[in-house]
């Protein structure tokens, strides 16, 4: 059953106000990010769908790519070297991410069960992108072999997982490849929903981008064959961290 919508308002309203707090919400940070959570919540039932579903796109993507004003990113870890072939690594809590996260969270929660496909094809697919896109990466040589256990791991996958994945999945599996595969069909949907996520991850590398694009289909896979975005998050998240704890990070230096 949804959950109500005051009740899914407690999920935006505190990045705004600990943000505002803290100083990393900035006064147009704030008001942008009010303006976007509201149109996102409330906007579907006193708009033309086209045009909600349109803005909320871009305004999401906008603000994961920190392109919109009066959000600064918050420290974690002072940069420093997690494998002896990449450059430093700083963790920071990107605000805008995380508003982005968390006010697709209140919309999806909101939304009835999604149909399963295929559950039994599910946990195959998981398994085969667990071990197609880090052989990928090593074979590419994109990465390389560097098993590692970091310190201040929790707060690497606090931020990461609860930041990164849960924002990521929801903007494009549970927000953009539901809407592409109604309109192109499953196999189109599915491939260009993968292609769209390789295409954001292009300014690291086209290699990356590539990978980024192999692990996309199998996030969408599982996505639509089991119906649970949870499926999605918990792939995306165990690649993310097979990345760090075995292999180069964030990316092998050439």
């Amino acid at each position: 059953m949804p959950i109500p919508l005051h009740l899914r308002l407690l999920l935006p309203v505190p990045v705004l106000g600990l943000g505002l707090a803290s100083g990393h919400v900035q006064p147009v940070g704030l008001c942008l990010g009010a303006l976007y959570s509201v149109w996102v919540l409330r906007g579907a039932s006193h708009l033309p769908r086209w045009l909600w579903w349109s803005v909320s796109l871009l305004s999401s993507m906008a603000l994961a790519a920190h392109l919109l004003p009066g959000f600064v990113a918050m420290p974690l870890w002072a940069a420093r070297q997690l494998s002896p072939d990449a450059a430093p690594y700083a963790l920071r809590l990107s605000w805008d991410k995380w508003l982005v996260g968390m006010t697709l969270l209140a919309w999806w929660l909101g939304q009835p069960a999604v149909a399963t496909a295929h559950p039994g094809r599910a946990w195959p697919i998981a398994l085969l992108t667990l071990l197609a896109v880090p052989t990928l990466a090593l074979g590419l040589d994109l990465l390389a072999w560097q098993p590692k256990w970091p310190a201040d791991l929790g707060l690497w996958l606090a931020v990461n997982i609860g930041v990164a994945v849960l924002a990521e999945e929801l903007l494009f599996r549970a927000w953009l490849q539901p809407w592409l595969i109604a309109r192109l069909g499953i196999r189109p949907g599915l491939l260009l929903t993968a292609g769209l996520f390789a295409a954001v991850h292009l300014p690291f590398s086209p290699l990356f981008a590539l990978i980024a694009g192999v692990a996309g289909l199998g996030y969408g896979l599982v996505f639509y064959c089991s119906g649970r975005l949870l499926a999605a998050v918990a792939l995306h998240a165990a690649v993310n961290l097979l990345h760090l704890l075995l292999l180069s990070y964030p990316l092998r230096l050439v």
